[in-house]
């Protein structure tokens, strides 16, 4: 039974649950209970704080965790980054009161910062060459600088709406955070063949997050100018139509790119394009 240990509330909880959801791993959603075993699949998760994750899964109480980039790189745990997830990005930036002027990063020097992530503070500061006085704070960050208890805050920043509401501006980010599925660095074999398993069907997910499935109708003379346009996984799908002269054309196409490749098709005489998404990708 392979233990995976994940935040017991807030975005990261919500996103990993959708997650696992995605992959057809059933997991009662009561979070009364903090140890859940699978209906389904050999894992069980262990609902705990974010910021003891890393620890949890060093010290092998848990064998693998999903936790923010920001919160592992803090702790400094000796684990192992199994995959990078892409789900919960955000940054941890420097923010200083909106009224003051800034001209860059020497404005820190000498200054009071409060954060919760006083050790990627302090090495950035030393990286940097300045000298900041860290104070450590747990929740509420922004309200420190507009209580007179620091001059900037060093912070989680999503959005920036919680900034803009305390009166505070980014001025320097640090480091970028995404969510990440960490691992103990002693699997047995059993327990490696299962996380192995597990991450086949979460790179299935991850895969097809990005991608739609596009068909469309396309005179015969002009297949070969579309396919050319067109990605694909190896090659379009182009299958004759009952109509004469006429093609059906099916790729995969990355979300990003998507209307500039429409409007490329239709110029080339596409019609009757039809945009479908793709649950699960596998490669």
């Amino acid at each position: 039974m392979l233990r995976i240990a994940v935040q017991s509330k807030g975005r990261l909880y919500e996103d990993t649950m959708d997650l696992l959801k995605e992959t057809g791993i059933k997991i009662n959603s009561a979070r009364r209970t903090l140890l859940v075993q699978s209906s389904n699949f050999p894992i069980e998760v262990l609902y705990m704080r974010d910021d003891d994750i890393p620890e949890c899964v060093a010290s092998g109480i848990a064998d693998i965790g999903i936790v923010g980039e920001n919160e592992f790189v803090e702790r400094g745990k000796d684990a192992n980054v199994v995959k990078r997830l892409g789900f919960s990005k955000c940054r941890l930036s420097l923010a200083i009161p909106e009224a003051e002027d800034y001209n860059g990063v020497k404005w820190f020097d000498g200054k009071k910062i409060a954060t919760s992530y006083p050790n990627i503070l302090k090495k950035f500061a030393q990286e940097q060459g300045i000298n900041i006085e860290v104070h450590v704070i747990q929740g509420s960050v922004e309200i420190a600088p507009g209580i007179g208890l620091s001059d900037g805050i060093f912070d989680i920043v999503s959005s920036g709406s919680t900034l803009v509401s305390n009166k505070l501006r980014e001025v320097e980010t640090v480091m970028k955070s995404e969510a990440l599925l960490i691992g103990n660095k002693e699997l047995t074999p059993e327990k490696q063949a299962t996380l192995d398993e597990f991450l086949f069907r979460i790179q299935s997910v991850l895969v097809a997050d990005d991608k739609k499935y596009v068909l469309m109708n396309a005179p015969t003379e002009k297949v070969k100018e579309i396919c050319s346009i067109l990605p694909g996984i190896k090659s379009p799908t182009v299958l004759p139509l009952a109509t004469e002269g006429w093609t059906s054309v099916h790729a995969v196409i990355d979300q990003k790119h998507f209307w500039e490749i429409v409007g490329q098709l239709k110029e080339k005489g596409a019609e009757g394009i039809l945009v479908l998404p793709i649950e699960k990708m596998i490669l």
